[in-house]
């Protein structure tokens, strides 16, 4: 079986990273120096899963294909959030959902926006796929608000608020798979280039054979799963070699390195002035996080016996709101510039001070 992973990038020069994390561990090395080569390593096997992924939705047909992101598109993030789960570290799962959220809404769609609009003075995007977008994370707000809310207010018997979680998790998953709908099949012609064959010849994948697609795609998946392993275990001691909480390792660094893929990718399609899809790649990685993956975590938490509400911190709550609320100001005209990517950067760099120092 031959693999062609097209002309040499920086991607592919990244990938001498992946042997990192096995060095470090396997030469007992601190455990601050085991997570930051496991942060590296991941770092270009997400961003072949993410390769993978268009690669394979070439040969099943835009509509499939475009499904199959939409559920694989968050998949390093799974991975990690799977793994801490396992682990124990509840806490630090709830604060990379919020972070990859966070992240994706601020950092991602900030750096996009600003990289973009220093090539185009005003880049448009489709103002109903956009408020969509903010309104599906608007909902995600509700639902990581009111649990917390419930603790505090309720005399309900749910004290460790499982039973409501479990509740809103299947509202949620409802509406994300009702939004599916609304974008691949009633209303996908406002969604253009994210979802046909012209978002995926934007991408430059095209090339990969369906077999090696598949391979390469769980062959990324299984090292990423051993190497978030590695990652996980040191979570802690790194947290505190740092002075840094287990809540900023979650929120800001585990975050960043699960959106490694999305934060290219969509930087790149906004160079190319196609804030479309930039967008697509961004918001419908918030959404997906916070109405599917949290969903399943508290699912798969239940029968692992790790049990996991979505009672999340304050500042949490009041960190998603925040992205929320900024989001709703700049998608609401259609239309980008750089000005607006920096203020979204900015409130992102605010948010990471006060976590850092919480």
């Amino acid at each position: 079986m031959k693999f062609d992973l097209g002309k040499p990038d920086l991607l592919t020069v990244l990938l001498i990273l992946v042997p990192l994390p096995f060095i470090a561990y396997f030469m007992h090395l601190p455990e601050v120096a085991i997570f930051g080569a496991s942060c590296l390593g991941i770092i270009p096997l997400a961003g072949f899963m993410g390769k993978a992924t268009e690669h394979l939705s070439e040969h099943v047909g835009p509509g499939q294909g475009a499904l199959l992101n939409a559920f694989f598109g968050n998949a390093c993030e799974f991975i990690l959030a799977l793994s801490a789960l396992n682990a124990g570290l509840i806490d630090v799962v709830k604060a990379s959902i919020t972070g990859s959220i966070m992240g994706n809404v601020l950092l991602v769609l900030g750096a996009s926006m600003f990289a973009g609009g220093l090539k185009h003075e005003t880049q448009k995007f489709n103002r109903t796929a956009g408020s969509a977008s903010a309104t599906l994370l608007a909902l995600a707000a509700i639902g990581l608000l009111m649990p917390a809310v419930m603790m505090h207010t309720s005399t309900h018997k749910d004290h460790d608020g499982l039973q409501s979680s479990m509740a809103i998790s299947i509202i949620l998953s409802i509406v994300y798979l009702a939004s599916l709908v609304f974008s691949l099949k009633t209303h996908k012609r406002f969604y253009g280039a994210a979802v046909g064959e012209e978002g995926q010849i934007a991408l430059g994948v095209h090339g990969w054979s369906k077999k090696n697609s598949l391979c390469i795609l769980l062959g990324a998946t299984v090292m990423v799963s051993i190497i978030a392993q590695f990652l996980v275990s040191a979570v802690e001691a790194t947290g505190k070699a740092l002075g840094m909480s287990e809540l900023f390792v979650g929120v800001i660094l585990v975050a960043i390195v699960g959106n490694a893929a999305e934060n290219s990718s969509a930087v790149l399609m906004a160079m190319k002035n196609r804030m479309d899809l930039a967008i697509n790649i961004s918001l419908g990685s918030s959404a997906q996080l916070a109405l599917l993956i949290a969903p399943l975590l508290v699912f798969i938490g239940f029968f692992m016996g790790r049990p996991m509400n979505l009672m999340f911190t304050e500042a949490e709550i009041v960190a998603v709101i925040v992205a929320v609320v900024a989001l709703k100001f700049v998608a609401s005209d259609g239309e980008s510039n750089w000005l607006e990517g920096l203020m979204l950067l900015a409130v992102y760099a605010i948010l990471a001070v006060a976590f850092f120092y919480m």
